[in-house]
């Protein structure tokens, strides 16, 4: 017999072996299957009463329990970057999470009562998926990096979710951050320069432009006296109109003055809030928020104990053994 005749029937019988062995799996998982659906026809009045003591158990859970509201708010920084003021803020989260309210009631000029309603605050970034200086989505899950090229963090834009007690210390909060910001001196001192150099470059541009304005005018007068009537009343140029350029140069200059216009009187302060907290319509954790949790564990610790129950001889003889 020749080589090639062994390499195809080795090649053959590998086939073979691979298809009884995947066969073998296939019948497995079917096996399993049809024991697992046996498993749970049998037991179904056991489970189906789990599942129920597991919505009583969320239920009774909510009602012994005070209920919490969240909501967002979302603001842009104006003085210093995001990341800044997302450290900045983190530092409050962390008084809270110690429940430290009386810094917190410090720090944010609320009064105590008020700070012990507020049982949560965290701050999240604002994501740019096109890079076209848009926030697409806020960054609930904290998986966005500095270095990702694709979803970038919008630098002058974040925000801020909390948890309260009361959904109406909702006005009060929003006023503490702000107070809680506006108090610090490294931040007063960054926003005044920036709006003392906005006004600066207000003055130059202002002076820009009417010495444009001044050139357009006088391009015009040149333009126009060059003009001379040709036979039959025809007009004839004598040199090529350069007004144009002065206009689109005029045009650049306004542009940048509104965008300096538009930093002084629309984002005057240190933070500028751009959507507010809005009113939550139900507390966030109701029913579902412990039943999540509580009905898959007590369903679990049910299908364990029969299971164990089922095979208790089994376990008894291995328990014997060992």
């Amino acid at each position: 017999m020749s080589k090639a005749t062994d390499d195809e029937i080795d090649l053959l019988e590998l086939f073979r072996r691979m298809g009884r062995t995947i066969s073998k799996w296939l019948k497995a998982i079917g096996n399993g299957f049809l024991i697992s659906l046996f498993f749970l026809v049998r037991n179904i009045v056991p489970l189906i009463v789990s599942l129920l003591i597991g919505v009583g158990v969320s239920y009774i859970i909510k009602w012994s329990s005070k209920p919490l509201y969240k909501s967002e708010i979302t603001l842009r920084s104006n003085a210093v970057s995001s990341s800044e003021m997302i450290s900045y803020f983190n530092k409050l989260s962390l008084l809270l999470i110690e429940e430290n309210y009386d810094a917190v009631s410090t720090l944010m000029v609320i009064p105590r009562d008020k700070a012990i309603n507020l049982k949560d605050l965290k701050t999240f970034w604002m994501i740019d998926q096109n890079n076209d200086k848009i926030p697409d989505y806020i960054d609930y899950k904290q998986r966005s990096t500095a270095y990702d090229t694709i979803n970038t963090r919008v630098e002058d834009m974040f925000t801020i979710k909390v948890s309260v007690a009361d959904p109406s210390d909702l006005r009060l909060i929003r006023d503490g951050i702000q107070t809680y910001v506006n108090k610090d001196e490294i931040f007063k001192l960054q926003n005044d320069f920036r709006l003392k150099k906005a006004d600066e470059l207000l003055e130059r541009l202002n002076y820009d432009i009417k010495q444009l304005d001044s050139l357009q005018k006088i391009k015009y007068y040149e333009e126009t006296k060059n003009l001379r009537p040709k036979e039959g009343g025809q007009i004839v140029f004598l040199q090529e109109q350069k007004t144009q350029l002065v206009y689109e140069d005029i045009y650049n200059l306004y542009s940048r003055k509104q965008i300096l216009d538009k930093e002084k009187d629309v984002y005057p302060d240190i933070i500028t809030v751009i959507s507010d907290f809005f009113q939550p319509a139900k507390r966030f954790n109701g029913g579902f928020y412990y039943g999540k949790v509580i009905i898959p564990v007590i369903f679990g610790l049910m299908l364990i104990y029969l299971i164990m129950f089922r095979n208790r001889k089994k376990l008894k003889e291995l328990y014997r053994r060992y």
